[in-house]
């Protein structure tokens, strides 16, 4: 008979010799909406046909201009994965530029800048698990994925999935932090950031571990990179709790800001400082949930291009915007570096004119 057999875009169950087996256009191929195509292949004493018809005959993929359709998808995607690679390669340079500034200089140490260390953090995080799980998942090209189901791509897959929902709730802790704020005039109090941290880094832990369980125990097939199961709401449902919350956030210290703008007794320099981190905090809360939500209404099917290239492509340098806005666009971070590089010029010429004044002398 014929062994399973995945050809790049859809997987073939195993089937003895003399029989034929169907299926329909993946729904990643469909170009028009009512495409229904169907494709067949015959298992021979050679082993399995070729499709029948061609996939970019039965799935109405004329645009593409070439008869091997999995040929042209394949160079889609290593396109995009060129793209996200590059992104997450920037991004992750810039968060690390940006964690080295926060803990070399000594003033920028506080609850503010902590809470922005841990956030880069996350990024950093994000964007290695998704080199980890590419190469894991398809530095291979052999592998059958049909069958893939290994303890290494699970724990792959489980940390992507750790790590993206950190992502989140460490974007709603800076929610949280900038409204406490607001609320307490700027207090720098550390009691607060052990609650931040159960929040961004204890709530992730516990949605994949119940996560895990359920899959370990009710739909253990697979390498859990699958949207379609129910249990895959496990993980959404935090994400979209946290995103609901960031919108409410965002509405409430937009009307606080509002207020506190317009109070007479408020000093200019607290007038900068709200602004100055208000500014970031709130560009970022649409800018990351907006799209999240949006495709969460829909089937994990629908809109299959659209959604790779958001998450991968554009979120690919989200981090790098992120360090660019909490960190290298931030006044006082500016004001502490060419304080700090004007500190060490000094220190500099002081060290020539000394030597050349030994010399001098001598």
């Amino acid at each position: 008979g014929c062994p399973t057999e995945w050809d790049g875009v859809s997987c073939w169950p195993a089937l003895p010799l003399g029989q034929s087996r169907a299926v329909a256009c993946p729904d990643i191929l469909h170009v028009f909406e009512k495409s229904k195509g169907l494709i067949q292949r015959n298992c021979t004493a050679q082993g399995w046909s070729l499709p029948s018809p061609p996939y970019h005959s039965a799935c109405q993929l004329e645009t593409l201009g070439s008869n091997n359709d999995t040929e042209a998808k394949a160079r889609h995607f290593v396109t995009m994965k060129v793209l996200y690679t590059c992104g997450y390669s920037t991004s992750l340079a810039a968060l690390l530029l940006a964690i080295g500034i926060f803990s070399c200089f000594r003033k920028l140490h506080c609850t503010r800048n902590s809470i922005h260390i841990h956030f880069f953090t996350s990024f950093i995080l994000r964007g290695t698990a998704v080199f980890i799980k590419d190469s894991v998942l398809f530095s291979d090209e052999s592998i059958d994925h049909c069958t893939m189901s290994t303890v290494t791509c699970k724990a792959a897959i489980a940390f992507f999935q750790y790590s993206v929902l950190a992502n989140f709730y460490w974007l709603l802790v800076e929610g949280l932090y900038l409204q406490t704020l607001l609320l307490l005039t700027f207090t720098c109090d550390r009691s607060y950031t052990w609650g931040y941290i159960l929040v961004g880094w204890g709530v992730p832990m516990v949605a994949v571990g119940v996560w895990a369980l359920t899959r370990l125990q009710y739909d253990n097939h697979g390498c859990w990179d699958d949207y379609s199961s129910l249990y895959w709401w496990v993980i959404k449902a935090p994400i979209l709790l946290a995103i609901f919350v960031n919108f409410l956030i965002f509405l409430n210290v937009t009307r606080m800001l509002a207020q506190k703008i317009r109070c007479p007794d408020l000093s200019k320099t607290h007038k900068q400082q709200y602004m100055r981190l208000t500014k970031s905090t709130l560009l970022l809360i649409p800018l990351f949930g907006v799209h999240y939500v949006v495709f969460a209404l829909f089937p994990e099917h629908v809109g299959v291009d659209a959604r790779l290239y958001f998450e991968l492509v554009l979120g690919s340098y989200q981090g790098f915007l992120v360090a660019l806005l909490y960190c290298f666009l931030n006044g006082e971070v500016q004001a502490e570096i060419r304080r700090n590089w004007g500190k060490w010029q000094r220190s500099m010429e002081s060290n020539v004119f000394n030597l050349a004044t030994q010399d001098f002398t001598a």
